[in-house]
């Protein structure tokens, strides 16, 4: 298959179902009318070419029996020329076998007798003597029907015109045409008309697909209740079992998101109910620990450096046992402390407190001129900030760099990026980098332990104040935008300290 026709079926195959069956409905009618209109026209050819060959016989039967008994008796033989009952265009000859020269005519519509010419002589003179009719184009006069009959001393030819012939093919056939594009055309536009009226439930159904596919499947309790009409789901007919079928699967699909978001909640009550369980012992065994190590001084190493141990496992539990906590009652809906935040000091503090953290790290601020106010709970905003901060410092090596940038979008959100230039996030882990102890250790440098909770924590915390966050990373830079809707437009107040005093400062 050339490229061309490679071309024209990927374009065919792109058309929408309703379009291929109008453009084949088109093209088979097209055919059907070309084959009707072609054997219409050799049918009639055939026809008119008979009628024309009947014709040819009479005339020349006139002509060789006015050659040899038309004049009265002892007047001997007539030249054929003038033979009366001819009809107009009518061409006669005659050759004779005695060296005489040859003559020849034809009739004009006036009933005057015109002389041939050399050259269409020669085309008669150069017919079969058989009596069968020939086609011949005789110079300027055109296509006639011949026949050559034999005389006692030569050779008479008498021929028909077939120009009639050919302009009633010519007529008829453009009235085919006309009449094939017409209907061709009326058939294009009824046949649209039908073949949009048949699809219409196969649309329907298309849109009960539709409406399902933008349905947020993938958590949550979600109300499966479309379905495709009951008009749509007839049996008998090929829409209907796709509707039937569709329905069909949607009470299967709808079944199981229903199991599998009562399985969701027992699981978010047991680690909501475990993580608050788990609060109490985890603090007895701080403060046992911490009682211990302040109590015995006089203990030996190995039991001084197991308290410690024990102490700092169970603070590590106890940040685990929270940030389960959080994600169980933010899964629940919580409410949030809702109120007017400062998100540029918010921004400044949380870089400054990562700066203690990371004295090791290249920490950088770019704030703008105005403070930007968003409405949000402060301490959970606070946490995504610390987050996204103590994510980078973890997982970059001494002396990264890590900038920090607030800034006002055109759609009236607020945009807080935080780049580092470390190793990058492998590419088997960016998919499911938001995803709940979701941890890429084996190839980002780890400084202090890690839950692997910290940014979906994150992401839970920006979907209740309805923002979003999005990360891209590569060798060498590994970014994450935040995005929150702004609160009202502020005026400028006075800080505490200029953020802006930690810009470029190296730890």
């Amino acid at each position: 298959m050339s490229s061309r026709r490679r071309f024209a079926a990927a374009r065919f195959g792109c058309r929408s179902l309703r379009a291929k069956l109008t453009v084949s409905v088109v093209i088979l009618l097209s055919l059907v009318c070309l084959v009707i209109g072609v054997i219409s026209e050799f049918a009639l050819r055939a026809f008119l070419i008979s009628q024309t060959d009947n014709q040819l016989s009479a005339a020349a039967s006139r002509a060789l029996d006015f050659a040899t008994r038309g004049g009265p008796p002892g007047d001997g033989e007539h030249n054929p020329l003038d033979a009366p009952g001819q009809g107009a265009g009518t061409v006669t000859a005659r050759f004779s076998s005695d060296g005489d020269p040859a003559t020849g005519a034809w009739l004009s519509q006036h009933g005057q007798r015109i002389s041939l010419t050399s050259d269409e002589l020669a085309v008669l003179q150069g017919l079969p003597v058989d009596g069968h009719p020939y086609t011949r184009a005789v110079g300027d006069l055109g296509d006639y029907r011949l026949t050559a009959a034999p005389t006692g001393d030569g050779t008479v030819v008498t021929g028909v015109p077939l120009a009639s012939v050919h302009q009633t093919l010519l007529t008829v056939g453009l009235i085919l045409f006309g009449v094939a594009a017409a209907g061709v055309t009326g058939a294009a536009f009824l046949g649209a008309f039908a073949v949009r009226r048949t699809l219409r439930p196969l649309e329907r159904v298309a849109e009960t697909a539709s409406r399902v596919s933008e349905l947020p499947l993938d958590r949550g309790d979600v109300d499966l209740s479309v379905r495709v009409p009951a008009q749509d789901t007839d049996p008998r007919t090929e829409v209907g079992q796709v509707g039937a079928a569709l329905n069909h699967m949607l009470g299967h699909i709808s079944t199981a998101l229903e199991a599998r978001h009562a399985s969701e909640l027992r699981v978010r009550r047991f680690v909501a109910d475990a993580s608050h369980e788990l609060r109490t012992p985890l603090a007895a065994i701080r403060g046992y620990a911490e009682l211990a190590g302040r109590s015995d001084s006089h203990a030996p190493p190995d039991v001084a450096h197991s308290m410690t141990r024990i102490e700092s496992e169970a603070d590590r539990m106890t940040a685990l046992v929270e940030d389960l906590l959080l994600l169980a009652r933010l899964d629940a809906g919580r409410p949030l402390d809702v109120a007017e935040v400062d998100l540029t000091r918010l921004v400044a503090d949380a870089v400054s407190d990562a700066h203690v953290a990371g004295p090791h790290h290249v920490w950088q601020l770019a704030l703008p001129d105005e403070p930007i106010l968003v409405l949000g709970d402060v301490q959970r905003l606070h946490q995504v900030l610390a987050n996204l901060l103590a994510n980078a410092r973890v997982h970059t090596p001494p002396g990264s760099t890590v900038i920090t940038a607030l800034t006002r979008s055109a759609d009236g959100s607020a945009v807080v990026t935080v780049t580092d230039n470390g190793p990058g996030i492998p590419p088997e882990l960016r998919p499911a980098v938001f995803e709940r102890f979701a941890r890429g250790d084996s190839s980002r440098s780890r400084a202090a332990g890690s839950t692997g909770l910290g940014l979906a924590i994150v992401s839970a915390v920006l979907t209740a104040h309805h923002g979003a966050i999005t990360m891209h990373s590569c060798p060498g830079q590994t970014s994450f935008a935040v995005r929150l809707p702004i609160a009202v437009p502020a005026q400028r107040t006075p800080l505490a300290h200029d953020p802006r005093s930690h810009s470029g400062h190296t730890g």
